[in-house]
């Protein structure tokens, strides 16, 4: 046990946003908070400092002198971490994350989840200031910094709690999903595609998971589920307990290009934001639905929505220089590059796009997905992809773009040719999962 009577708990791997959201959570909740990782870099290093969260750089042993009552694992520990073995040659008590928050956070909750392979973090971050708008003063924990919010993660004495329910595995020591432990009582079921292939060996192994959660969901509660997924259709056809709402549907919740939504048919009143993409307005209906279930009517959600600010990271605008934009995205499967690459197509018409890649998420680097990557890329004027670490050829799967694609393993030259190229008036967008060696500001510094 802890020497004072405050209760602790040192997390493992705290730097992800994930686990980061946690750690503020337990702080906001009254614990002392320590934790570690590899790489202790911002935002999320920031985010926890401001907190008081006292942070370790890597996993050395030493750090069991902290004594939690409890040790949070996150899932980027594996066997053979040097913390890890040791707690468990101890025998010290140690939980996963989300069974940590399921357990502490939000057993009293009524827990509003939403998951799907493309669109968690900005459809949840939709939904907790929808609430936020209507008074309710939410709980949320979500997987990107909500720029209404500035944080990715907060506690309040709310009923209601917003979150991100990733598919992707809980711990070394439980490979269920994460959002198997939330029991959500409304669930938004984004969408359904292969990812992840590190842990997943095809999409029926996903559609397994999402039935679980959907096991989880009790009959007073609500699906939200996007009608134009077959594969979300598979995994209700398996069994559903639940009232079922759909999306993007006629039978449901659907909003027209003029921006005008409609619920059975009949019409809610019409969405006035500047967010691009089919996708964005798909997020949209699914995070009205969800507020709806709480008490929250349309025409307030659709107030809140003419307000919101998107998340950091999607289609951010890093800077202008000389009449040339660079934005950041988060953007790294085939279908959220295409969907990406179309919204600006939509908004900057026939203007100059340069899209800028780095395919390092654990789906990419395993080349899983590198046929469809040419055609994901198909509306942009330019591609330049950094192809180092990978265990696959990126020009290769190039190919078919022919000279519209550059592929440079060294980071300085690519910035170099990136610049080189573009023109005042053009649009860079740059796609990556990581922080792609700080290119934003290399691009922006070399550009003035």
């Amino acid at each position: 046990m802890s020497n004072n009577t405050t209760p602790s708990i040192h997390i493992l791997g705290i730097c992800g946003t994930f686990m980061g959201g946690i750690a503020v959570l337990a702080k906001q909740a009254g614990y002392r908070v320590t934790g570690c990782d590899a790489g202790v870099y911002p935002p999320m290093s920031t985010q926890l400092e401001v907190q008081g969260i006292e942070l370790v750089e890597g996993f050395d042993v030493d750090q069991l002198e902290f004594k939690p009552d409890i040790f949070v694992i996150g899932n980027v520990v594996s066997r053979g971490n040097p913390l890890m073995e040791e707690i468990l040659n101890r025998n010290l008590p140690y939980i996963s994350g989300p069974q940590w928050l399921a357990q502490n956070i939000l057993h009293d909750k009524w827990v509003l989840a939403v998951a799907g392979t493309h669109g968690k973090t900005t459809t949840a971050s939709m939904l907790a200031w929808i609430l936020d708008y209507a008074g309710l003063n939410p709980c949320f924990l979500i997987g990107g910094v909500p720029l209404n919010f500035g944080v990715s993660a907060r506690l309040t004495d709310s009923a209601f709690f917003a979150i991100e329910a990733d598919e992707y595995d809980t711990a070394f020591f439980d490979k269920r999903s994460k959002f198997v432990h939330y029991h959500p009582r409304t669930v938004i079921l984004n969408n359904l595609e292969f990812d992840h292939a590190d842990i997943f060996p095809d999409l029926a192994a996903i559609e397994t998971q999402f039935h679980h959660l959907i096991r989880t969901v009790p009959g007073n509660g609500l699906v939200i589920n996007n009608g134009r997924e077959q594969s979300l259709e598979r995994v209700l056809n398996r069994g559903c307990w639940t009232t079922v709402e759909l999306f993007g549907s006629d039978e449901g919740w659907n909003m027209d290009d003029n921006n005008k939504i409609s619920l059975n048919g009949i019409s809610q009143g019409a969405l006035l934001w500047d967010l691009m993409g089919k996708h964005n307005s798909l997020n949209a209906l699914a995070a009205l639905a969800a507020a709806r279930h709480v008490g929250v009517p349309v025409s307030i959600g659709l107030s809140a929505l003419a307000d919101f600010k998107n998340v950091k990271r999607r289609m951010e605008v890093r800077g202008v220089v000389n009449s040339i934009t660079v934005y950041d995205d988060f953007a790294h499967h085939p279908t959220a590059i295409s969907t990406t690459v179309a919204g600006l197509r939509r908004k900057v018409g026939n203007a100059r796009i340069l899209a800028v890649l780095e395919p390092r998420s654990n789906t990419m680097k395993l080349g899983v997905m590198k046929s469809a990557l040419s055609g994901s890329l198909s509306e942009a004027d330019k591609v330049f992809c950094y192809g180092a670490n990978l265990g696959w050829d990126v020009a290769e799967a190039l190919v078919p773009m022919g000279d519209k694609a550059i592929v440079k393993n060294d980071l300085n030259e690519l910035t170099a040719a990136i610049t080189s190229f573009a023109l005042p008036g053009d649009h860079i967008l740059v796609m990556s999962n990581g922080g792609f060696g700080g290119i934003h500001n290399m691009l922006l510094n070399q550009l003035s």
